[in-house]
């Protein structure tokens, strides 16, 4: 193995999702296939092509009814995991999403050993965590200092 190149989240309306993942959080549109029933849509960080997250609808062809239905009833649980993505300030995150309509905050930002992060839902459900590391708080912290002294 490499490398990841693209992972999953489970969700129930594609162009909700794909309105969510580009419009509030900022990702960007990366593919966009129809191929009979199905439909690979993912999206990515800007500028970073190397991985792309699939917004999952399960159904036919990959699932049958029934067990795409008992995979929905675990996305609205929030059982069907998520994804955490970094930042280089989380604070600035947290106050932009928020201008977006962002309201489902499982956790306002929060320092931590490791860094700051908070915590969010998509409207699905789904668990999103988004971390600034320490090493990135304490560069931002020195430039913020410098500025100030400036």
């Amino acid at each position: 193995m490499l490398k990841i190149n693209v992972t999953s989240i489970r969700v129930l309306d594609q162009e909700e999702a794909l309105d969510f993942y580009v419009n509030k959080l900022g990702l960007e549109k990366a593919a966009d296939i129809k191929q009979g029933p199905f439909r690979w849509l993912t999206v990515r960080v800007p500028g970073d092509p190397n991985i792309e997250i699939q917004l999952d609808e399960p159904g036919p062809p990959v699932l049958d009814e029934a067990t795409a239905a008992q995979v929905r009833e675990l996305i609205t649980k929030g059982a069907m995991g998520g994804v955490v993505f970094q930042t280089d300030d989380c604070r600035k995150l947290f106050e932009t999403l928020k201008s977006r309509g962002v309201k489902d905050f499982t956790q306002e930002p929060i320092e931590h050993p490791y860094g700051i992060d908070m915590g969010l839902r998509d409207p699905f459900g789904n668990q999103i965590r988004v971390l600034e590391p320490r090493a990135v708080t304490r560069e931002r912290s020195k430039k913020e200092a410098a500025a100030a002294a400036s």
